[in-house]
């Protein structure tokens, strides 16, 4: 069983279970799964939930993020009902220790001078976040920037580029001092890599260079905009999947740590995966046995199931099918989310619903295939 079928098994608990009375000396075994659903709506209402990101294991002490805590970007602002798209400015941020926040306490990380904070959300072990804008004003979309925030909420740069044009989402290679990011554009559907030089208090940021291009973009009334999203970079095959939107496809783009120019032919990068399971996948992360985790998040019209709404959707990395499950009976919900090892044998997934304003958290064991 995949680890993607072992969480939505354990989240579901829809197994019929027949209940034994246990002796009195026999060993309590835990049958309620690990599960935290919290609101990412803080004090000022801010609303849609994108990006999601880990802080990592010795992240510099003295802020007011730690190891283990949880961030998540804020992509609309209040307005009634659902808020004006491409105007949120908060990152929030949540310990999962079980207490979770109602709507409209989800503790503030930073507020952001710029709107419109997107799935590009990171988090460097040198003591950085990193979060990527698209400005929705008066509906017209500007290119954005990506921010970079000290660990105690502090804007530290803003940094912009001819070839940041809408940073939708974002994958790191943290080498410490001097990490890589990958970032996707949906305004101009390409992928630029970033270097970085970092110190204790300061991110110097070399000129971007485009490595893939030709995804798909195009204006969507539920999620302003699609284009290329999330992406996974496999450091021991340089390879970097690109979950791309309007294609309702995922590609593979070699050589991803050294090229300096797309790849030939449409610039794409080879498609491992379109349509079937497949339904406008969003974010992208690694599962701990290496299969990919995408979320669906059924903006493609054409490949929308009433039927399988909101799913997270585990592939191999040659495109198989493996496993997925919802996280809202209504469609729309999937957008952002990540993974994370907790523990020598403990896997954590944190997604939003957008549908609901939450983050949903749930943990499960990793164990071998047998």
């Amino acid at each position: 069983m995949s680890d993607l079928a072992r969480i939505a098994a354990a989240s579901l608990l829809v197994a019929t279970v027949a209940l034994v009375p246990m002796g009195a000396s026999a060993k309590a075994q835990r049958f309620i799964p690990d599960i935290i659903i919290s609101s990412t709506v803080p004090g000022n209402g801010d609303l849609n939930p994108y990006g999601v990101a880990f802080v990592p294991p010795n992240f510099p002490k003295g802020g007011i993020i730690a190891p283990g805590d949880i961030l998540v970007s804020n992509f609309n602002n209040s307005t009634p009902p659902t808020g004006v798209q491409g105007t949120g400015t908060t990152i929030i941020q949540l310990t999962p220790n079980g207490v979770i926040a109602p709507i409209g306490t989800a503790s503030t990380f930073f507020t952001s001078p710029a709107i419109g904070l997107t799935t590009a959300l990171g988090v460097l072990k040198r003591g950085f976040v990193v979060v990527g804008n698209l400005p929705n004003s008066s509906g017209m979309l500007s290119p954005g920037s990506l921010q970079f925030i000290d660990r105690h909420g502090t804007l530290v740069q803003t940094f912009t580029d001819p070839l940041i044009d809408g940073p939708w989402d974002l994958t790191i290679d943290d080498d410490n001092d001097h990490p890589t990011i990958y970032v996707s554009n949906v305004l101009s559907g390409t992928v630029v890599r970033l270097s970085l030089s970092l110190t204790n208090t300061t991110v110097t940021v070399n000129k971007p260079i485009k490595i893939a291009a030709g995804y798909t973009t195009q204006p969507s009334l539920a999620a302003l905009v699609l284009g290329p999203t999330g992406l996974a970079h496999d450091r021991v095959t340089d390879i970097l999947y690109v979950a791309s939107t309007a294609d309702n496809a995922i590609f593979a783009v070699p050589q991803a740590s050294t090229r300096s120019s797309p790849p030939g032919g449409t610039g794409t990068g080879t498609m491992i995966a379109q349509n079937g399971e497949l339904r406008g996948p969003l974010a992208l992360a690694f599962a701990p046995n290496g299969d990919l985790v995408t979320s669906n998040g059924d903006a493609v019209p054409s490949a929308a199931d009433p039927t399988h709404p909101s799913e997270i959707v585990e592939l191999t990395k040659t495109g198989k099918f493996v496993g997925q499950f919802n996280i809202n009976s209504g469609q729309g919900g999937a957008f952002g989310l990540a993974i994370a090892l907790v523990g020598p044998d403990i896997a954590r997934l944190a997604a939003v619903d957008d549908n609901t304003n939450e983050i949903v958290i749930i943990d499960q064991n990793v164990v071998s295939d047998d």
